[in-house]
């Protein structure tokens, strides 16, 4: 008798047999590849994965045996002598990767390589074979799909992901069944999208009943309209093109319900830029459809305290669904998706199997990371081509794509005539103001009753804060944690609420969805897409005939070089031909220009070419393609501010308990970022103290100032003059 797990005090009559976990993981991953044509690769992975627990080195180490045993290049090197070169390395990367991620392939002279495993020796696993495990005939594994003509190696690398992911998803539930039984009945049990539909549709006659503003109504209701009517059509990639305050989000929400329901699809997936909109509209969500259908995935999310049972099961279930997108509706970032279809590591490639057949949604999508535009945009098309899924482009200023999408795909616009839309909801002016000193700018906005600026950088947001500095005006900027900016947005809102004055400097954080509405608001000059952002704060609710946007040159404070210069030269070059730079046709020749200019760079990091290299052979380098894509830049380091009483009780919390997840969740609206060089200026200072062997926490009060957040000079932490860096 083999076994698959042991349970430590207890007789063998416990522990799992090896068949039973084989067959059971076969079985689910066969359910999981069925959603996209690949049920019977899914199945032989399955069966193939642990045989080498076949061995009788593996039995000892259950026994209790100290010995490292390598029970997954048994599988992988089966999976080639049963199912030839083709079929059977795409199931042997699965296999030889299901605990420590998918390989590179590498060569045989590199230790730990596909190759280099391939050929290795490995205990004897010729037992599997008495249990007589059902495993598909090889006429059963051929691709379902031609790959991509132009891009053939990232058609069969994503499938293997896929792959993979059906089986580490099997293999974590079964393995989780068998050791936790309670946790793995918590699973699932969520609405169906039938009756989120109907909860949604209930919701909007509600919204539409308390709205105000007849003509914002009349639009938002024409968008709504023609969303719902665009879900008959075949699944493929769409786009959504309305402006802000023409009621987007909810509009794109009802079409991926009915589309779901009306094709047979899963989920929906909401992917969103920043953490600052996901909260918010995650919250939207919830409101319409009810706690209990939402997950969030992403870092600064943390699952409510409360203290019922009903809720206790209801959190487990939602904390479990965050782990592989088990839910019907998904609410998650660009980072987290869009690194996950490119990911080696199996936590993060778990849920890629359930994003199969499923409706996409990428809200404001101009902001697919530029320097990955051309890998995420290939990932997108095979998604909608070979995964049954749907996606819309969602955002006021569509980016200009088509160039750069498969054959001859082009999305289609669900919403009713954007051109007529973005006039009819047209609410501001843009008007260039040429080049202006601080001082002309500070007297500017200190005439101004309610207004809001935003700079490009955040030592100009300081010194424009400290030239206005009184009981009105409000600083945000990155270096402020998430928790002082949610206080400092709330006065902001309440002030503008009451009429009071409030002229507020922030730096381009602002544009990131944030829900403020400013009659006047003044942009340093940057990019046409940033100018839409900061569009969107002035007459956000259209209570003004028309607000205004004023656009300066700073006289010393200029644009940051790299990206930021680049995308603010473009906009220059297309201001000079249209009176209205936010105009879909400005927008388009906007993008179109800029991608021109950056070529290459719109693949910054050369993921394609390394992808294709070596694809005929089936040679991928999965690791290195997962330490190259990595959209937010790893040269930064998370400290922890103690802002308030419960952080430092949190931080108490992590001195005696360690390191937990929902530890490290809670701290995160305390955290700021800090680049590697200001990190070792603070470790040489002394005043960074390391908790709990993981949580770096400021223990220097006055440097952090409740007015502008983290404050420093390199030379000494005791100046007076003070500047952000």
């Amino acid at each position: 008798m083999y076994y698959a797990h042991s349970v430590a005090d207890q007789d063998k009559d416990c522990w799992q047999k090896l068949k039973d976990h084989l067959e059971a993981t076969a079985r689910l991953a066969k359910v999981f590849g069925a959603k996209f044509d690949a049920a019977s690769f899914a199945q032989a992975a399955g069966v193939l994965h642990d045989i080498g627990k076949y061995s009788q080195s593996f039995q000892d180490r259950l026994e209790g045996a100290n010995i490292h045993v390598d029970h997954s290049t048994a599988g992988a090197q089966e999976a080639l002598s049963l199912y030839g070169r083709a079929a059977g390395r795409i199931i042997a990367y699965t296999v030889a990767g299901h605990h420590a991620g998918l390989p590179d392939y590498g060569s045989p002279q590199r230790a730990g390589s596909l190759s280099e495993r391939l050929l290795s020796s490995t205990p004897s696993y010729d037992a599997y074979k008495t249990d007589k495990l059902k495993l598909p005939p090889v006429s059963l594994l051929r691709l379902p799909f031609l790959p991509s003509k132009n891009t053939p190696g990232f058609s069969i690398q994503l499938f293997i992901r896929f792959v993979y992911s059906c089986l580490v998803d099997a293999d974590f539930l079964d393995t989780e069944k068998f050791y936790d039984p309670y946790k793995s009945k918590n699973r699932r049990h969520y609405p169906g999208l039938e009756k989120l539909a109907l909860r949604l549709e209930d919701y909007l006659i509600k919204l539409k009943e308390n709205s105000s503003g007849a003509a914002i109504k009349y639009h938002r209701d024409k968008v709504l309209q023609a969303c719902i009517e665009g879900a008959v059509r075949k699944p493929g990639l769409f786009t959504l093109t309305v402006p802000t305050g023409g009621g987007k989000t909810l509009s794109s929400l009802s079409f991926a319900l009915q589309h779901a329901l009306q094709h047979q699809m899963s989920r929906v997936i909401y992917v969103i830029p920043y953490t600052s909109i996901i909260e918010q509209n995650a919250d939207v969500f919830r409101i319409a459809l009810g706690n209990e259908a939402i997950v969030e995935h992403h870092s600064n999310y943390q699952f409510p305290e409360r203290d019922d049972l009903q809720w206790a099961e209801e959190f487990e279930r939602l904390k479990l669904a965050a782990e592989n997108w088990d839910a019907p509706i998904v609410v998650t970032t660009n980072v987290q998706f869009f690194e996950s279809l490119f990911a080696s590591k199996s936590s993060r490639c778990r849920k890629l199997h359930n994003i199969a057949r499923s409706v996409i949604i990428l809200d404001e999508a101009q902001m697919i990371p530029t320097s990955y535009l051309k890998p995420c945009l290939t990932a997108l098309a095979e998604l909608v081509i070979h995964y049954g899924c749907s996606v819309v482009l969602c955002t006021a200023t569509q980016p200009a794509i088509t160039s750069y999408l498969p054959g001859k795909m082009i999305p289609v616009e669900l919403a009713p005539d954007p051109h007529m839309l973005y006039q009819a909801l047209r609410r501001v002016q843009v008007v260039p103001i040429g080049a202006k000193s601080d001082h002309e700018l500070a007297e500017e906005l200190s005439n101004c009753g309610q207004v809001l600026c935003i700079v490009n950088t955040r030592q100009h947001a300081l010194k424009l804060y400290k030239m206005l500095s009184g009981n009105n005006t409000f600083h945000l900027s990155a270096r402020m944690c998430a928790k002082h900016r949610t206080q400092r947005l709330d006065e902001i809102r309440q002030a503008l609420k009451e009429g009071q004055p409030c002229q507020v400097i922030s730096t381009q954080l602002i544009e990131a969805g944030v829900d403020v509405d400013f009659p006047v608001v003044y942009r340093s000059f940057c990019g046409l897409d940033s100018l839409a952002q900061a569009a969107g704060r002035c007459n956000r609710e259209g209570r003004l005939d028309q607000g205004y946007v004023y656009t300066f040159k700073p006289e010393k404070h200029g644009l940051p070089k790299g990206w930021l210069s680049r995308t603010a030269e473009v906009a220059a070059m297309v201001m000079k031909d249209y009176k209205d730079p936010l105009e879909l046709e400005a927008i388009e020749k906007y993008f179109t220009k800029l991608y021109s200019i950056e070529g290459e760079a719109l693949d910054e990091h050369g993921i394609m070419a390394l992808i294709e290299e070596r694809s005929k052979e089936l040679a991928f380098p999965f690791r290195e393609i997962d330490e190259k894509f990595n959209i937010i830049a790893n040269n930064t380091k998370s400290i922890i501010i103690p802002y308030d009483q419960r952080c430092r009780n949190l931080i108490e919390q992590a001195k005696f308990l360690g390191v937990t997840t929902n530890l490290s969740r809670s701290l995160q609206p305390y955290t700021i970022q800090i680049y590697s060089y200001e990190y070792a200026e603070l470790t040489k200072a002394g005043v960074l103290d390391l908790v709990a062997g993981q949580y770096l926490v400021l223990n220097y009060p006055s440097m952090y100032s409740q007015e502008t957040g983290l404050q420093y000079v390199k030379d000494t932490l005791l100046a007076e003059d003070v500047l952000i860096v």
